[in-house]
């Protein structure tokens, strides 16, 4: 659940990390993930399905949102402009940016924006998942952005083996060379906590790390520990 401390803002659980407060009820588990679904679904994909507007950037005012929401789903009468923020501050992820009384999304969008977000720092080095049997046409051709606008790099080998994981059961790992990206021409925008975008990656710029990267390592370790558990359980 989410819940609100007066002192350090909102927080996710029964109570607030910072000073142990219990804080504000705000949002149920149930409730956050209707409302998350809603807010990817408009700021990503498609706004004009429920009348309203998006700007050049991707904002959408947060009332008119809210207001559209409720209208179109009884089940949200409860809506109000601090759930949107709830789940925009809460997010680790960083999915979602709330100034004021607008809101976007950072990343992952299909529909058609121009992006204003920052593109300095940098790191060295990204990453990127893919399924192996993948790896040799990404290798020799570069990695293009598919349906999204942009293609999605993470900051850590942590990071994106668990974003790949999300679709294939071993993801191989690439890295891309930023520094040349970069000095050539090429830009590459911080979105979320972790995520960053770019246009597309040539193949001059990707490389394959090895399987026994400690990152990786451990994030395999990490899977081969979950799948144990589930077969356990499912024997039981």
């Amino acid at each position: 659940m989410i819940r609100d401390c007066q002192t350090h803002g909102f927080f996710e659980g029964q109570n607030c990390s910072a000073c142990n407060e219990e804080g504000k009820f705000i949002l149920s588990d149930r409730e956050r993930d209707i409302l998350g679904r809603r807010m990817a679904g408009i700021l990503r994909h498609f706004p004009e399905k429920f009348d309203l507007d998006m700007d050049l950037n991707g904002w959408v005012d947060v009332r008119e949102m809210v207001e559209s929401l409720k209208k179109r789903d009884r089940r949200m009468h409860w809506l109000r402009p601090h759930h949107i923020r709830a789940v925009s501050e809460v997010c680790t992820k960083g999915r979602y940016d709330v100034r004021g009384d607008m809101v976007r999304a950072t990343y992952a969008h299909t529909v058609e924006i121009e992006l204003d977000l920052p593109s300095d720092d940098t790191p060295n080095l990204l990453y990127y998942p893919c399924a192996p049997e993948d790896t040799a046409h990404l290798l020799e051709h570069g990695i293009k952005p598919g349906d999204r606008k942009h293609v999605h790099l993470s900051k850590t080998v942590s990071a994106a083996a668990g974003a790949g994981h999300f679709h294939h059961h071993r993801p191989v790992i690439v890295e891309i060379d930023c520094i040349q990206m970069e000095a050539n021409g090429d830009t590459i925008y911080h979105a979320g906590t972790t995520v960053y975008l770019t246009e597309e990656v040539e193949a001059r710029y990707v490389a394959q790390i090895e399987d026994d990267h400690p990152e990786l390592e451990a994030c395999i370790a990490d899977w081969e520990e979950e799948e144990a558990a589930a077969a356990a359980a499912e024997e039981e």
